[in-house]
């Protein structure tokens, strides 16, 4: 939609509180994957071809060890599938020591670095693996799941939400927290993804209900310097690690958070989803002209200063050119793109899955993944940067 005061069309679903539970949570679906039909021979099972065991398939050696390098949000969801592909694979162990998960910028840092490594590594941002991985760290990215941007705040110790929606969440944040209710907790954008984007869901947000002022909503929380990138305003955020905003928000330390509907649902919180533009998770034309409009700027791993712009979230996943145990990594992701890894990682509605896989190189991919894979779509390919 182009930048108006106009609200989305009021087709757009309903986006009201969500509660503390997580269970009802409505996910709007762009684009909807599936496979027409069955293949004689072939299970088919919630509109995904799945060939076989999805664990045990990939050829992995007695006594495997796998390990993880995921973004921060993917804390829950990535032991899940771990500990399901040590129950589906002997010999495989996949201890919590060997899993870290943290800024998706601070993983490809690490690795760049040679002080990461590991059998997979997921990230929050399906342009970084093609940008800074590939081709010396990485030969290809397997685009598993869409999520969107959300806010979330604990009910018990904010009293200002109250009648929140997709089009005022924004001024409902803002007075509560000038009314003296704790700072917003805010990620640093220079170390992952969710730092640029809840600067992008309150640019869009601006553009589409405040008359087209982009920075109707950051000049709230954060500070402007010509040529660098932006600052938060002490006195209405605060720089929080991503994988702390459950236990901040629980504790009272911070207001409300903007993070993925995926971290939401699986620590429970209670949350108001953006609309499909604001929240990052359209494709449509008019949402990728609106995107367009808008940058940020980071420092890069080189602390250089570079400008970033918004694209739809889509979390993706390779195994590292240097990983310890390639095809034990390769059975990590056929698990994960399997009707099994589909119920996981869609559960209360945290990650809509993407079957098949888009892959910005699919025939790079081990031989046992290739099926499973299909190549990025055109408007996705555009916006790689």
């Amino acid at each position: 939609m182009a930048a108006s005061a106009t609200p989305p069309p009021a087709t757009s679903p309903s986006t009201t509180a969500r509660p503390a539970t997580g269970t009802s949570t409505t996910v709007w679906v762009v684009a909807i994957i599936v496979v027409a039909a069955a293949v004689g021979g072939v299970g088919f099972y919630a509109g995904y071809e799945y060939r076989g065991s999805p664990a045990a398939t990939p050829a992995t050696t007695a006594n495997d060890t796998l390990s993880i390098l995921g973004a921060g949000t993917l804390d829950t969801i990535f032991p899940q599938l771990a500990t399901e592909l040590v129950n589906e694979t002997p010999g495989v162990t996949a201890p919590s020591a060997l899993q870290t998960y943290e800024g998706s910028l601070d993983i490809t840092s690490a690795i760049t670095a040679g002080t990461g490594t590991a059998d997979v590594a997921a990230l929050a941002d399906y342009r970084l693996t093609p940008n800074l991985l590939e081709p010396k760290y990485a030969s290809y990215e397997a685009v598993w799941g869409r999520t969107q941007e959300v806010l979330a705040w604990n009910p018990s110790s904010v009293t200002g939400f109250a009648g929140i929606n997709a089009s005022n969440w924004a001024s409902k944040l803002v007075n509560t927290i000038h009314n003296g209710s704790k700072p917003l907790g805010i990620w640093n954008a220079s170390t992952d993804p969710n730092g640029y984007n809840e600067i992008f869901s309150m640019m869009l947000y601006g553009m589409l209900y405040d008359g087209g002022n982009t920075t109707a909503v950051t000049s709230s929380f954060y500070l402007s310097t010509p040529g660098k990138p932006l600052a938060p305003n002490p006195s209405m955020a605060i720089l929080e690690h991503e994988s702390q905003a459950a236990l901040d928000l629980s504790s009272g330390v911070v207001s409300a958070v903007i993070t993925y509907q995926s971290y939401a649902v699986v620590n429970h919180l209670t949350y108001v989803a953006f609309d499909p533009v604001t929240g990052l998770y359209s494709n449509s034309t008019t949402a990728l002209a609106d995107y367009a409009k808008l940058s940020t700027l980071i420092v890069n791993s080189t602390g250089s200063i570079v400008p970033v712009v918004p694209a739809p979230v889509l979390f993706s996943i390779t195994v590292p050119l240097n990983a310890p145990n390639p095809a034990l990594g390769a059975a990590f992701i056929h698990l994960l793109l399997s009707p099994k890894g589909a119920s996981i990682i869609s559960a209360g509605g945290a990650f809509t899955p993407i079957y098949p896989a888009w892959s910005d190189k699919p025939s790079a991919a081990p031989s046992i993944l290739q099926p499973d894979l299909v190549p990025l779509p055109a408007w996705a390919v555009t916006i790689l940067g």
